[in-house]
């Protein structure tokens, strides 16, 4: 089996083993989640779990890590010659379009983030690095700093239920926070 064969089939394996653990932390939470548990759905061995992500840590790890890198992928904007306020729009874009499963999956790794506070480090990292990205987006600092700040809270009143926008007033909301960079584009 060539090097290229076997490192796909190992990111497959991977992948694999995140989206089961992802379903199963979705459907039953962070504190039901087992490797054993993980490896069956994956249709995985246990020891075959555990040369992939040698702790439930670890694979909690890696799952905020990619819950990180598949939020940062909706918010891509392209960099060379992009308008004024892009970055912002894109995050706050982004926040709004989480659907109830990422909601779901993201208020349960948060509760295992409580368990395990490092787990959160990865989110920190993401989040100054957005920060950065906001404060440089051509705007002024201030409201692009409004805008990420009031998308974090919708994302958290989303994934803890806590009395988020429905309906035609999440619109309404959503309106408001796009009037706010766009007037800061101006």
């Amino acid at each position: 089996m060539s090097r290229e064969h076997q490192q796909a089939r190992s990111t497959a394996t991977r992948n694999s083993l995140l989206n089961a653990a992802a379903e199963l932390v979705r459907t039953h939470g962070a504190r039901e989640l087992t490797l054993e548990a993980v490896a069956d759905a994956a249709g995985v061995s246990k020891g075959g779990l555990l040369y992939h992500y040698p702790s439930k840590a670890a694979l909690l790890e890696a799952m905020v890590d990619a819950w990180c890198v598949g939020f940062d992928d909706s918010c891509l904007v392209a960099e060379p010659g992009r308008q004024p306020g892009a970055a912002t729009a894109a995050f706050v874009d982004a926040t709004f379009e989480t659907g109830a499963d990422q909601s779901a999956l993201g208020a349960n790794l948060l509760a295992a983030a409580l368990v395990d506070p490092a787990l959160l480090d990865p989110w920190r990292d993401r989040m100054r690095q957005w920060q950065e990205r906001l404060t440089d987006d051509g705007i002024d600092p201030a409201v692009a700093t409004v805008a990420r700040l009031a998308a974090d809270g919708l994302w958290v009143a989303d994934a803890l239920d806590f009395a988020p926008p429905r309906g035609a007033f999440r619109e309404q909301v959503r309106a408001a926070l796009d009037r706010l960079v766009e007037e800061a584009r101006s």
